[in-house]
């Protein structure tokens, strides 16, 4: 027997929380309705947001309970902020450094492996993602869009030096030999909370090229994904005919635009997200389970050939 709720549990083999908010099981009409619809497209664009990455143990912001605004007093990082002021800098890479080893060693879940199933029998036609983590480049998928860019590049904003984020944290190993890695709760975008102290403390990398700042390849809030992107993403959609949203609110209007362009073009819409959308109104299907509860047991080969 199902419980009637779920509520985010801790991992008794890692310890690890997993931040999943409350939820009912699925039943069988939901995973009959999917079969469906995944039988009949074959063209399918998958829009990805970080409800497919909590049941990996990465929180997410928005989710009742036990999402980062449920959970904290935080607000994520500001991309004026970032650029204007030094500090700002200062303690988003103290944070980021402490994180990162934590963040970068996390893994794929049942669902990204699902995905590149449905890659594998030729039912996907690309991946956008509104995640940072790169959780699908390490399950093996392929024509992925990083619509909001990732944590694992990074960038001069005042010259074209990037860098890979695992180079810089050697980098700033080097510079930082005193930072302990302490902390209890990573961020969505792999940050921690530290000290006012451990902050001061901490060295900011700068270019080596021209002594610029240094940002993640991310797109802040605040900031514009690039026009080129965006017209990519727009292709993609063209390109497909239907679109399956997977673990997001569609709350942010970089997503959201992706489904108003999807209605315009009579694409079918089904989404599987936990709790309610931005889009519930729009599209043709809607179900509310995590997709760990549904996604692996539709995707085996057999059932999509």
């Amino acid at each position: 027997m199902f419980p009637r709720f779920i509520p985010f549990h801790i991992n008794t083999i890692s310890r690890q929380i997993v931040y999943i908010p409350k939820h009912k099981p699925p039943d069988h009409k939901d995973f009959e309705t999917l079969r469906d619809f995944l039988l009949r497209n074959n063209k399918i664009l998958i829009l990805t947001g970080a409800g497919i990455s909590t049941e990996s143990g990465i929180p997410d912001y928005r989710s009742e309970e036990v999402g980062l605004y449920a959970r904290s007093n935080h607000k994520p990082i500001q991309y004026q902020e970032f650029v204007k002021y030094p500090k700002v800098r200062q303690r988003y890479w103290a944070r980021n450094f402490v994180g990162w080893s934590k963040f970068s060693k996390v893994e794929p879940n049942s669902t990204h492996k699902s995905i590149k199933q449905l890659e594998q029998v030729g039912k996907v036609t690309a991946i956008v993602t509104q995640n940072v983590d790169r959780l699908h480049h390490k399950a093996g998928s392929q024509n992925i869009i990083e619509l909001h860019g990732t944590g694992y590049i990074v960038k001069c904003l005042k010259c074209p030096y990037e860098i890979t984020r695992d180079e810089l944290q050697q980098k700033l190993i080097e510079n930082n030999p005193e930072m302990e890695e302490t902390f209890s709760m990573i961020r969505p975008d792999g940050d921690v909370d530290l000290t006012p102290e451990q902050v001061d403390k901490f060295k900011t990398p700068l270019c080596p090229k021209c002594a610029g700042p240094l940002k993640p390849d991310i797109i802040f809030f605040g900031d514009n994904v690039p026009k080129q992107r965006v017209q990519k993403v727009r292709d993609q959609v063209s390109a497909s005919n239907a679109v399956f949203v997977l673990g997001s609110s569609l709350t942010v209007y970089s997503s959201y635009r992706i489904i108003l362009q999807a209605k315009e073009e009579n694409k079918e819409i089904a989404i599987l997200n936990i709790g309610p959308t931005r889009a519930d109104d729009i599209a043709h299907i809607k179900i509310s389970a995590k997709c760990g509860d549904v996604l692996p047991s539709l995707c085996n080969l057999q059932n999509l050939s």
